[in-house]
């Protein structure tokens, strides 16, 4: 167990990957799942969840930080939750935040599989990393390498899971998000 404030966060979370729907994933998951719920669904407006995927993680110094990122088949909306680091607000605060990006932003899907194999022969697949990148420019991305080049870098959203990280279930639906999200890249909206 790792201590924030006055009260124990486990290190490893449930499992949120046998659960199909995202209310009863983000139920099981989120520390904070209503307040994910109420910012998204007052995005999606109706339209029906795709597809998604979640993230939390302990920050040793922000303590519990939280993302959804769901697929409607025109959008991804993101949503991110963080405790506030102390000092910065009232003990117990976080931010909320929201982030939608349209399908037609998307310019490349890709995804890493690191693999292993068994003393068997067989292999299993260890992490799975995905990346969506997007046809805006980061704003961190702009610097100068030589006094004549400057660096530029398209935006990008990353996600990634690991056996330790959350284990061959999470690992699958991570790649069934990528799989969904790829296969409507590039399609007409509806």
């Amino acid at each position: 167990m790792v201590s924030y404030g006055s009260s124990d966060l486990p290190a490893v979370f449930p499992d949120w990957s046998p659960y199909p729907d995202l209310d009863s994933a983000a139920r099981a998951y989120l520390r904070d799942p209503d307040i994910a719920i109420d910012a998204l669904a007052s995005m999606l407006g109706g339209a029906p969840v795709l597809g998604f995927t979640l993230e939390r993680f302990v920050n040793v110094v922000n303590g519990v930080w939280q993302e959804v990122v769901i697929c409607d088949g025109r959008r991804l909306i993101l949503w991110h939750g963080e405790d506030v680091p102390p000092g910065d607000g009232p003990a117990g605060s976080m931010t909320s935040s929201l982030r939608v990006v349209p399908l037609s932003a998307v310019t490349e899907v890709g995804c890493r599989r690191r693999l292993s194999r068994t003393s068997g022969g067989s292999t299993r697949v260890d992490s799975a990393d995905v990346y969506l990148l997007l046809s805006s420019l980061d704003e961190a991305g702009f610097g100068q390498m030589e006094e004549t080049q400057t660096v530029i870098r398209h935006d990008a959203l990353r996600f990634g899971k690991t056996v330790d990280d959350g284990g061959p279930g999470q690992i699958a639906r991570l790649e069934e998000f990528a799989q969904l999200v790829a296969s409507l890249v590039g399609q007409p909206m509806r």
